[in-house]
């Protein structure tokens, strides 16, 4: 499954806040013989970090007790690229910020893959002029918010996205905005906008 993620600044800043609130100052890490100007040393130095950072190991360790064999051995491979994408931040103009962004989208990640938190729906959409015509997606209190939703034998991962009305979740090459009763979704590369209906009345986007 392919990941897509956001920056999300100001969502970030109100987790680092929570995680603080509740958090020591330690990372999950050891910190000793860490070497200076490494994203490492950025984390043990900022309490804010150190708090998502032990944030994201509680999170990976409660999707570790969810899953065995191939599934774990894909998790952990995930995760060490994962890492490696945490340190790029170096190349940031900002290297706090783009630790907390990445330090955030993965846990979200994390919630909404292995289901840590309750999920809303599924939720079905029909598309008549398209095939596949049907959809289905589940809607993920994480923070930010997000988005699994399937279509076919695909499944696309979105983030919320800002926006004046309605509710908008964007993938790598998918997206998905209600507005106004109806559904509008684009579903691959530079693929053409359909227009679907839900299909138990009465149901909202969350």
């Amino acid at each position: 499954m392919k990941i897509f993620r956001l920056p999300v600044r100001m969502l970030s800043i109100l987790s680092i806040g929570l995680v603080s609130t509740f958090s020591s100052a330690s990372p999950s890490f050891d910190c000793n013989g860490v070497k200076e100007s490494t994203i490492e040393k950025l984390i043990c130095d900022n309490e804010e970090l150190s708090a998502l950072d032990l944030k994201l190991s509680n999170t990976y360790n409660e999707a570790v007790k969810k899953i065995d064999g191939k599934k774990l051995s894909s998790l952990k491979a995930m995760q060490r690229g994962w890492v490696k994408g945490r340190n790029d931040c170096w190349k940031s103009d900002d290297q706090k910020q783009c630790v907390a962004d990445s330090y955030v989208n993965r846990i979200a990640e994390l919630q909404a893959e292995y289901e840590l938190v309750k999920p809303s729906g599924p939720f079905v959409y029909l598309c008549p002029d398209s095939t596949p015509n049907r959809i289905e997606v589940f809607y993920f209190p994480t923070d930010p918010p997000t988005a699994k939703a399937k279509r076919g034998d695909q499944t696309s991962f979105m983030y919320a996205q800002p926006t004046a009305s309605g509710a908008r979740y964007q993938g790598p090459n998918e997206s998905l905005w209600e507005h106004q009763g109806e559904v509008t979704v684009s579903w691959g590369y530079e693929a053409k906008e359909i227009v679907c209906k839900v299909e138990a009345s009465g149901s909202n986007l969350p």
